[in-house]
């Protein structure tokens, strides 16, 4: 919760369209008891499946959306921006929160037709002890072709040069597909930010030495949190990219019950008001 020091939690999961393996079973309420567990004051969601004919017809489907039974109990507000459309619904990216959402828009930044992509754009407003804060909030799911990607985190850095003021809270979290790190290299150098997991990870290991035998990849180039495939994560491919923030901490869960939830892994960050 934001309170003195205007502490956040937030967390980017792939749900993989609330559904696992070959008979497309529903995972919803697994999915909520997972955000529950993650406890984050903001979600950001990929792949959410808003709306799906065919499972809607199967007996004992929730009633409502995926974000009605996701939020049940948890989060009052929420931003979604429908990216792949077919004839027997739709999925896309979501922001779901604790705190009031205001304006929010959805940008197509598909590269070709055989992907729909899309980059979902909200501003937070955080009430805290020292007044409101308007926080940036981007979530984005990028392509599995790599001149796809690059092209699209081009986008996205012409978006936040010209859209976002310099000196605004900013969260850039989701789904990158990228293993060949070319995104990274790119938003690094031509924005303003810094991943969560790299920058903490290289604060911790120069405090404990021993550090180094976690998980993490080595090295000089910025490090990221292993989170796919859920069942032995070792692709980097869900990061967090954060400005005026200092990073708390940063984890991945761990569990064979996260394992039949989805097939990516959470990632989390604990974060502060810079």
């Amino acid at each position: 919760m934001i309170g003195r020091d205007m502490k956040l939690r937030v967390a980017t999961y792939n749900i993989h369209k609330g559904v696992m393996g070959l008979r497309q079973r529903s995972r919803l309420h697994d999915l909520r008891l997972a955000l529950h567990a993650i406890d984050a004051d903001i979600c950001f969601l990929q792949e959410v499946q808003e709306r799906n004919e065919r499972l809607a017809r199967r007996p004992g489907h929730p009633n409502g959306t995926q974000l009605d039974v996701l939020c049940t109990g948890s989060y009052l507000h929420r931003a979604y921006g429908m990216n792949a459309v077919y004839p027997h619904g739709h999925h896309g990216n979501a922001i779901v929160s604790r705190h009031a959402i205001g304006q929010f828009l959805n940008h197509d930044i598909s590269d070709h037709a055989l992907e729909s992509r899309g980059m979902l754009h909200a501003i937070a407003h955080i009430e805290t002890r020292r007044g409101s804060i308007d926080i940036h909030l981007i979530n984005t799911h990028f392509g599995l072709i790599k001149r796809s990607r690059v092209r699209q985190a081009e986008f996205l850095i012409d978006f936040v040069r010209n859209e976002v003021p310099p000196d605004a809270p900013l969260i850039i979290a989701g789904d990158f597909n990228d293993w060949q790190r070319g995104v990274d290299e790119v938003l690094h150098r031509d924005l303003d930010v810094f991943e969560a997991a790299a920058d903490f990870n290289r604060r911790q290991q120069r405090r404990r030495p021993l550090d180094r035998l976690l998980p993490w990849r080595k090295g000089t180039k910025a490090l990221v949190a292993r989170t796919y495939p859920s069942v032995m994560p070792w692709l980097r491919l869900d990061r967090i990219y954060v400005r005026r923030f200092r990073v708390r901490g940063v984890s991945v869960p761990r569990g064979v019950e996260w394992v039949h939830r989805s097939d990516h892994m959470p990632l989390i960050a604990d974060l502060e008001v810079a």
